[in-house]
């Protein structure tokens, strides 16, 4: 068997470089028959700096004896036109994107470095830190007082991906969202607990298959009754039968990342994220 190909990336970002990074992996992804060895550039904000990521992409060039794949949200020219002199593929989403949203505005952007991550837009930062402040005051159960102020409240399982999923929409989205992990107490009613029923409307549900859940809790728990096969068979189909009862929004969190459980939980609860 022949080995995969393989294909030195760069990221190359006069900030961060997230954005890089997430559109460049949503272009790799597509070609599973290539290994890529990854590596991120950020805050590539002097021509000093442009010209030390050229030297070190020509340097791998050298060395792997192939041509890497350049990934590259800098803005200013001067910065782009630097690294576009390496020996790597250059792909520049900025001047990919940037050209035609500019002729169909009639408007010059502005070519300003970190308007999308950078604290000066105070006001996008603040939601951001209060939601994820919100959702480690209200991880696992606790504050459950505080579920008035909630958008959303997800409710399973231990380890069915709830913690997680509520940080990452925080992070994201700007949403408030609180976890409450149902035990073997919640059970016995098959209603939903006190905790939860006076806010039902914000409630939403993950479930889990059992044996996907019963690798994960050995992970953390080996050879326990917790992470035994018979019990989180038992555990979710409680927590199923619960939420048939209650009419309760239910999402199977089996095969997903974490990313497409929340983009699809707040597009079925119809929640509005407050950060794009």
């Amino acid at each position: 068997m022949a080995s995969p190909q393989r294909r030195p990336v760069f990221f190359v970002s006069d900030r961060t470089g997230i954005t890089a990074e997430t559109l460049g992996h949503s272009l790799l992804t597509q070609f599973a028959g290539v290994e890529f060895e990854q590596h991120s550039l950020p805050f590539v904000d002097s021509v000093e700096r442009a010209e030390q990521v050229v030297a070190e992409i020509n340097r791998v060039t050298e060395e792997r004896g192939v041509r890497p794949l350049v990934f590259s949200t800098l803005i200013v020219d001067e910065l782009r036109l630097t690294v576009m002199q390496s020996k790597g593929v250059f792909f520049d989403f900025f001047d990919a994107f940037i050209g035609p949203l500019e002729e169909e505005f009639h408007l010059q952007s502005t070519h300003t470095i970190g308007l999308s991550h950078g604290v000066s837009d105070e006001a996008r930062y603040m939601v951001r830190m209060d939601a994820v402040n919100f959702a480690l005051e209200t991880d696992d159960g606790i504050s459950s007082h505080r579920y008035e102020y909630a958008d959303l409240i997800l409710a399973g399982v231990s380890r069915c991906g709830k913690t997680p999923t509520c940080l990452y929409m925080a992070l994201q989205f700007g949403i408030f969202a609180a976890n409450y992990p149902l035990t073997e107490e919640d059970f016995t009613s098959h209603r939903l607990p006190a905790e939860l029923s006076a806010f039902k409307h914000k409630v939403f549900g993950l479930t889990i298959d059992a044996h996907r859940l019963s690798d994960i809790r050995q992970e953390r728990r080996p050879h326990s009754r917790y992470a035994s096969l018979e019990e989180c068979r038992k555990e979710v189909r409680l927590a199923e039968a619960m939420f048939r009862n209650e009419g309760v929004m239910v999402y199977d969190t089996s095969t997903s990342s974490i990313e497409e459980i929340a983009t699809t939980i707040l597009q079925r609860a119809r929640i509005k994220r407050r950060l794009y």
